[in-house]
């Protein structure tokens, strides 16, 4: 007998043909075939993941007042814009925005990922493996994926992967329509990330199946709930890489490395700063935002910075996602991580956790990372210059927040408690409380600080955080 013969008759080769039917059910259900572009559109709510008040608390809740998604699976491109606002009136965790109503638009193109800001387009690399798996798990986004990357079908259960981005299983209902999603993609922070989509209320346009009811949850929190008002088949979604975005290949390769005191370097740009300190035989870093590529780039301009001397500790100011991305690409190296008590067991797990989606450098190293806690106050020293950390208690943004004051320098280093304003821009209109919190907790430890070193936006004056909160210097 031929060999495809053979398998035609096999059991494997009649489980494949019988996948291939169900799948090709599902499409036909769906209207798939039909579908080159969607837009949908409607309101509810949605969690900035990663921006947690406290390690291992859900993620902040915020009002959608509205929002839109647009599609393009023959170009695998995806727009979101929306409008959302704080759920609490006394909020606490990160997310933009931090008051008020903020109107916000995130774009995917392939591989690149970037967001609109005043008109002008930011690569974010970062939110590139997020966006894939919103494109990739969307209703008719699974069915399109599933045919194109050898989908398996056991039972009411499609499986399949696109390598290197995502894995995904999903749940067709008594209709063939996909249900239930859960998707597993690449996370800077926690290694391997579990997103889980239901969609619910299907109706008809036109042939085109498509839920009105869109809930997903990710790393085992809530994180999106929209109720659907308006669904656009085919509309006009073009979607083009910016010249700017494209160019940028490395966007968070970038180093600038400033003196603030000898020994002591502000590293910057981008949208997120480190700063490295150098003692006797060694150097501690301040803050691994962003991602493993960021992290490789502040290393190296470190080692340029204090030849020789290898990075000891690096002092991780909270675990925000956007702030805590380099994190395993410090681990790799061995470098000895100090975070907050309150933060350590979930660094712990995060530092532990799989990387198999696409293994990042902690994964393939095989290292068993190190994470000490510091509860109120840790000093470093080495007989000549001194490093305080200290814990900001109180803070609204997040609970373990660290700052590292270096006394004989007399300089503060800060995330998120205080961005300063460009130069000349007046007073803010409100007072961001956070601030007002960095302020008490200055002086309630007697901190005698002249310039604050903050890991977004520029070196100031400490007279230039009294300014913003309506306080004499």
């Amino acid at each position: 007998m031929p060999l495809v013969v053979a398998l035609l008759w096999s059991p494997l080769g009649a489980a494949a043909q019988d996948g291939q039917a169900t799948l090709a059910r599902v499409a036909q259900a769906m209207g798939a075939p039909a579908v080159n572009t969607l837009q949908y559109s409607g309101a509810g709510v949605n969690f900035a993941v990663g921006q947690s008040p406290a390690a291992g608390q859900p993620w902040p809740r915020f009002i959608l007042k509205s929002y839109t998604r647009s599609i393009n699976y023959e170009t695998a491109s995806l727009r979101e814009e929306l409008v959302r606002s704080r759920a609490d009136s006394r909020p606490r965790g990160g997310g933009i925005p931090a008051m008020g109503e903020a109107r916000q638009n995130f774009v995917l193109d392939g591989d690149h990922a970037w967001v609109m800001s005043a008109d002008a387009a930011v690569p974010q690399p970062r939110y590139l493996g997020e966006l894939q798996v919103q494109l990739w798990t969307s209703p008719h986004g699974v069915v399109k994926a599933a045919l194109a990357n050898r989908a398996t079908v056991e039972g009411r259960t499609i499986a399949f992967a696109i390598p290197g981005k995502v894995r995904v299983k999903a749940t067709i209902d008594g209709q063939h329509l996909i249900e239930k999603v859960e998707a597993v993609y690449a996370n800077q922070v926690v290694g391997d990330m579990t997103v889980e989509t239901s969609y619910a209320d299907y109706r008809d346009f036109g042939g085109v199946k498509f839920p009105m009811r869109i809930s997903q949850s990710a790393g085992g929190f809530p994180s999106f709930d929209l109720t659907v008002a308006e669904v656009r088949i085919n509309a006009a979604v073009d979607i083009q890489t910016p010249d700017g975005v494209r160019q940028a290949a490395n966007p968070y390769g970038r180093v600038t490395s400033q003196k603030a005191a000898d020994g002591v370097w502000y590293l910057t740009g981008g949208s997120h700063h480190s700063v490295a300190i150098e003692m006797k035989d060694h150097v501690i870093v301040v803050e691994a935002p962003l991602d493993e590529q960021r992290a490789q780039a502040v290393l190296g301009e470190v080692r340029t910075l204090a030849p020789g001397k290898p990075v000891r500790y690096l002092v991780v100011s909270h675990q925000h996602f956007d702030h805590s991305g380099g994190v395993r690409g410090f681990a790799a190296e061995g470098i000895t991580v100090i975070t907050h008590e309150t933060s350590r067991a979930f660094f712990e797990r995060a530092l532990a956790a799989p990387a198999t989606v696409a293994p990042d450098r902690l994964a393939r190293s095989g290292r068993k990372a190190t994470v000490e806690g510091v509860r109120d106050r840790r000093v470093l020293s080495d007989g000549t210059r001194t490093v305080e950390i200290h814990h900001i208690a109180g803070n609204l943004h997040e609970d373990g927040m660290l700052m590292v004051y270096l006394p004989k320098e007399r300089l503060l280093v800060e995330a998120d408690a205080y961005t300063p304003a460009p130069p000349n821009a007046p007073p803010p209109a409100a007072v961001n409380p956070n601030s007002v919190n960095l302020a008490d907790n200055i002086g309630r430890l007697n901190l005698a600080v002249d310039q604050i070193l903050p890991l977004h936006g520029r070196i100031v004056p400490l007279a230039e955080l009294h300014k913003a909160i309506g306080r004499p210097n």
